[in-house]
């Protein structure tokens, strides 16, 4: 079993930028795929990126594509997730998951293990 803990959350001005790490321990990251979803106040848990184990392929939900970018560094057993030109309906709290095939996922994907989810807030 992997364990997921992110950071880099916080306050940014909209057209600002972050960047979340996920930090695996346990079982080495290598072996899943790794993705971030988010989940705003009063809205379902939504997916953002996902990234596969060997080949690197990415995948994004419509909205940040273009603007948010998913990496991995298996060396350190982490996932990336850098957020460019961010506006207030990004603001939410971002969440690590781990699963064994990368694709566009949804909250209902059989998924091995979640962070516990960093906050991100976007000031207009």
């Amino acid at each position: 079993q992997v364990q997921l803990v992110e950071s880099g959350g916080g306050l940014v001005q909209a057209g600002g930028s972050l960047r979340l790490s996920c930090a695996a321990s346990g079982r080495t990251s290598s072996n899943y795929a790794m993705g971030w979803f988010r989940q705003a106040p009063g809205k379902e848990r939504e997916f953002v990126a996902a990234i596969s184990r060997g080949i690197l392929r990415t995948y994004y939900v419509d909205s940040v594509k273009g603007r948010f970018t998913i990496s991995r560094d298996n060396a350190k057993n982490a996932v990336y997730l850098q957020m460019n030109s961010l506006n207030s309906e990004d603001t939410a709290v971002y969440y690590c998951a781990a699963g064994r095939v990368a694709g566009l996922w949804s909250p209902t994907s059989e998924l091995d293990a979640w962070g516990q989810g960093t906050q991100v807030t976007v000031s207009s």
